[in-house]
Parts: structure tokens; sequence; C-alpha cells
């Protein structure tokens, strides 16, 4: 999955000239992130979203990240109803980015502010906020955008250093998430990881005394609390069919895969890989 390329069309660089009329209205309608069926999260968020969402980790070596996930079915966003209202409490910070992001150059030194043009509340009828003033100068609330990616930006890189760390340490074992439909069928969400208790039980007092320090070892308890989530989203799973198709995210964007199913769950487990291969 192309995670950061996620939800975005045509993201063109901002500029004074192309965007001097241009108005953006956000925090109303979530609707294209209906087919997302996880986020990432910086550590910050820990606290937040371990309060309502299971939080997992994705991916391998340097690109390891933490992700809330969403729905437990391919293209499917438990939490976006049909109106595109967020039905949760916390909404993610690379949701709420949304359509703006940022594009690294190939030096790896300079960002560019990109926004996404076929975004459905980016506008010329002055709903919402403006881009530039009359006289192409950046508005607060462009300077407001471009502070809070940069602040998101700061932190996805030092989340990205604690992933390296739990690899580091080997404290990440594969896992899935299990789901005795009422059919009597099996399904499975697969594809992520989490944080094995032996393993963590058994590093040295002086690892655990840093990953302490470092406010670390808190968001490996909030993260390992957080799974007992994967047992109230089946409460959201009542009533919804399965998704009809794979919406159409971009080039070179992919869903997260999860079995569809039209059947609700009756009870999930975490399993690992390797009970799920002796089985």
């Amino acid at each position: 999955m192309a995670i950061q390329q996620l939800f975005y069309r045509t993201a063109v660089p901002v500029h004074s000239q192309r965007h001097r009329e241009l108005s953006v209205r956000t925090g109303t309608d979530y609707s294209f992130a209906r087919g997302a069926n996880s986020a990432p999260i910086t550590a910050t968020e820990f606290s937040e979203v371990a309060a309502e969402y299971p939080i997992v980790f994705a991916g391998d070596g340097n690109n390891l990240f933490p992700a809330a996930i969403l729905g437990t079915r391919d293209a499917e966003n438990l939490y976006v109803d049909d109106s595109g209202k967020w039905q949760g409490n916390y909404i993610p910070a690379f949701v709420r980015r949304y359509p703006f992001v940022f594009s690294l150059d190939e030096s790896g030194q300079r960002f560019t502010l990109l926004i996404d043009e076929e975004f459905e509340g980016a506008n010329h009828e002055n709903r919402g906020e403006r881009l530039f003033d009359a006289d192409g100068e950046q508005t607060q609330y462009l300077r407001s955008v471009l502070h809070f990616l940069q602040e998101y930006q700061s932190r996805f890189a030092r989340t990205q250093a604690f992933g390296r760390r739990l690899a580091e340490h080997d404290l990440l074992v594969p896992m899935q998430a299990e789901f005795d439909m009422v059919d009597g069928s099996k399904s499975r969400l697969t594809g992520f990881r989490v944080v094995d208790r032996e393993k963590l039980k058994a590093l040295a007092p002086e690892t655990l005394a840093e990953l302490c320090s470092n406010d670390e070892l808190e968001c490996i308890y909030l993260h390992l609390a957080s799974l007992r989530h994967f047992r109230t989203m089946l409460e959201r799973l009542k009533g919804r069919a399965a998704p009809a198709e794979v919406p159409d995210l971009g080039a070179g964007v992919e869903p997260e895969a999860a079995p569809s199913t039209d059947a609700a769950p009756e009870q999930p487990e975490l399993v690992s890989d390797e009970e799920t291969q002796a089985s």
C-alpha cells in the first residue's frame, strides 16, 4: 500500500497564481476516507487512538509504522457513515491533513506543499477558507496548514525511529485478526505485526529503562491495550453490507487488503502466523 498517497488523486503544488481564488472547506465530509481500512498514526497520537481503535504495526525495515485499524474488510472504513461523517471521537492526523500533503524533492531536503484539486471541498465559491488573499499573500489559514504539516512530518519521522527500535530489539511478530462468522466460516485480517509480550518481558533492564525514558514503553503498552478494540469493531459491522467495489484511489495506490464477506463476525481473536500455518 502506497500509504503516503492514500486519498490523493490530483495533488499539485500550492501556488499563489494558480490558487489565488481557491477556497477549501474541510472537517465536514470524510467520504474520501471511506475506502481506507487503516491510517498511519504518530507516537503522540497513541493515547487518543488507543481509546477507540486497534493500533498495529505495518511495513518493514525503515518503513515500519504504527497504524490505526479502521475496518475489517477490503476498502471499508467502519468509522465513516453513508453521509460522510466521521463516527469516532478522534480522527487521526493523517486523515485530518487531507487535502494537503508535503512532497519531498530528490535531494531529500526540500518539502513542497501540495493540494489535491479533486477534493470535493476545494471550490471557487468562497466556501470555507481562502489560501491567498487579494494580494496573493498567504492567509492565516494557509500558514496554519503549513505549521500543522511541519509538525506532522516531524512527528512522523520520530515515530519511524520508534518503529526501527522495535525492529532492532526484535519485539514485533506477525499476527492476524481472525473472525468466526455467523455462517461458520472464518475471516482473517492479515498483514500487520504486534509487540510480543514475552519478548518485551525478556528485554534487558537497561533497554527497558531507555524505552521508558523516551516514553516509548508507554506507547507499547497503549498499543497492546488497544488490541481489545478488534472486538468492539464487531458492533460496527452489524447491518453493514460488504463494500461493492474497491474505489479508484489514484495511480500507484492500493488499499490495504483484507478479506471481504457479507456475514457479520461473531468473535475475533489474534493468532500468530505460526499458529495459522500449524493448523
